[in-house]
């Protein structure tokens, strides 16, 4: 594994006791975020809708990279939560407020406290590409086909 350092940086009148991102185990790919609610007080997500949870973090992402947020397996598995937009990005040149919209999947309230592992985030690569228009494309075996296109097993 390379390492490259993120700049995080705390927003004002959020809870500086909160822990920074973290990796949990040395072969972890994500680094644990935390909700850091104002005032502590918890957010319900009932079933079905979806909530935008505050870090209270705002990060300076180096050029070339970029910043993926994906679910915490054992959220999803154990309530049903989920991102809406997973893998989320998060750009090298953005530097607002990084917050998780969690998705309650589930049928039951989903209860978000302060200071809970909400979220993972992956620090990846962007190759950016050049388009280039053409009017033909290439001969492949598998061609056109789609979803489901290659079969079972």
């Amino acid at each position: 594994m390379t390492e490259q350092t993120l700049k995080l940086m705390r927003l004002e009148g959020f809870d500086s006791n909160i822990p920074l991102p973290r990796y949990e185990t040395a072969g972890a790919a994500g680094a644990d975020l935390r909700a850091n609610l104002p005032d502590g007080a918890p957010v319900d997500v009932p079933a079905g809708t979806r909530a935008l949870i505050p870090t209270g973090l705002a990060m300076a992402i180096p050029h070339g990279f970029e910043v993926q947020i994906r679910p915490r397996s054992g959220l999803a598995l154990k309530n049903g939560i989920a991102l809406v937009n997973s893998p989320g990005t998060i750009d090298s040149d953005y530097r607002g407020p990084v917050g998780v919209i969690l998705l309650n999947t589930s049928d039951a309230p989903f209860r978000v406290t302060h200071g809970m592992r909400i979220a993972q985030m992956v620090m990846a690569p962007v190759v950016q590409a050049s388009f280039q228009e053409i009017d033909v494309l290439d001969h492949t075996d598998r061609g056109a086909g789609g979803f489901g296109s290659t079969g079972r097993g």
